[in-house]
């Protein structure tokens, strides 16, 4: 059997919380105790050095007991209310709970275009990034004040996979009222059993998911598996465990019931592999021979290493690096328009608020979003 993973091995881990699992059903106020341990798990692992992000559900659940909404589905007029008011107190919550611990914690509403149109992906994985910088501890959730059915995930074991390879992390923990897949519905099989790591998803794998378990949730394991395969696409490996338990991290470091699904990548070379590979170059960016080294040893490409700007392109589009001999040396997402590149090419970063009437991105690609030849 293959080794399964510690979570103290991981540089950057998000946690998914299911509304099940932190809102009381019945009574529809927090589990305080439940999430108080599962803050002390957090605590551990952030006081270790390892980054924390935090993907949350719950919104909704809170606010509909504050507003006396029915059990049951709402209208979508009804969800977006309820999100309105649950969020302010799902915040708060957070906010005290990692600040007990020193963590100072910042929530992040997204939708789907924020991870999927690569402008709003650019701006949201750089505000992230900075608060982790900052040693913060990002609370992440699909904005349901303004979701509809055509811009929303839906679920949040989907969107805590998007924003795990978003962010480049090492590690997915969905945090649910299972422990984990099955070979069959165990609740109807009493043959089904456990499969505590998973190489590879297959169709098999695929074919084993059912639907949702909890009144609350909006995801089941199908949504779980689709989770597995963008992760483990990414670079990431995910973990499904029972967060009902108190410590369900601590559960898990000690070898605790779950179902690990490896990958054989790693976060860096999966995203390089994304933007070398997977992306339609929309324009051309050309470097002098200083900035073509400073990215091969490792360097953002800075405004001042650029001599010219080719093509229509966007922010956050892909564009071909070419050296001063016209040789591709690779490509990156850039961080400015065609126009304003044009305008800031050959230019000091400290002058780019002073062109463009604002402050932007000191780095033109930074290196993060680049994937250069042999890489």
């Amino acid at each position: 059997m293959t080794e399964t993973p510690k979570l103290s091995a991981f540089r950057r881990i998000v946690v998914k919380v299911g509304s099940s699992l932190l809102v009381d059903s019945k009574a529809g106020g927090l589990k305080e105790a439940w999430l108080d341990a599962l803050v002390d798990d957090l605590a551990v692992h952030h006081k270790r050095g390892a980054d924390i992000l935090v993907v949350s559900s719950g919104s909704i659940a809170l606010g509909r007991s504050v507003l006396g909404l029915p059990k049951g589905a709402l209208k979508l007029e009804d969800s977006q209310a309820a999100a309105a008011v649950g969020q302010i107190a799902l915040a708060r919550t957070w906010a005290e709970a990692l600040g007990s611990h020193g963590i100072t914690a910042g929530q992040i509403l997204v939708t789907l275009w924020d991870t999927e149109e690569r402008r709003r992906y650019l701006n949201a994985r750089a505000t992230i990034e900075r608060l982790l910088d900052m040693r913060a501890a990002p609370v992440i959730n699909e904005n349901d004040t303004v979701a509809t059915s055509e811009i929303r995930y839906g679920d949040n074991d989907r969107l805590a996979a998007r924003v795990a390879a978003m962010v480049s992390a090492d590690c997915l923990v969905l945090l649910s009222d299972v422990d984990g897949l099955y070979t069959a519905p165990p609740a109807t099989d009493p043959k089904a059993r456990l499969l505590p790591v998973v190489p590879r998803v297959t169709a098999e794998i695929e074919a084993m998911a059912g639907g949702a378990a909890s009144e609350l949730s909006r995801g089941g394991m199908r949504t779980k598996i689709e989770a597995a395969k963008i992760a483990t696409t990414a670079g990431v490996h995910m973990a499904i465990a029972d967060g009902r338990v108190a410590h369900p991290l601590k559960r898990i470091e000690d070898g605790g019931r779950c179902t690990w699904f490896l990958t054989p990548s790693n976060p860096v070379t999966s995203r390089k592999k994304w933007i070398a590979g997977s992306l339609e170059p929309k324009g051309v960016v050309r470097i002098d021979s200083g900035a073509a080294k400073a990215l091969l040893s490792g360097k953002s490409l800075l405004p001042a290493g650029v001599k010219g700007i080719e093509g229509g392109f966007n922010r956050g589009d892909c564009v071909l690096i070419r050296n001063p001999d016209g040789g591709e040396i690779g490509r990156g997402l850039i961080a400015y328009d065609a126009g304003e590149a044009a305008q800031i090419m050959g230019r000091s970063s400290r002058d780019i608020e002073k062109i463009l009437g604002y402050s932007g991105r000191a780095a033109m690609i930074h290196r993060d979003d680049m994937a250069l030849g042999g890489e």
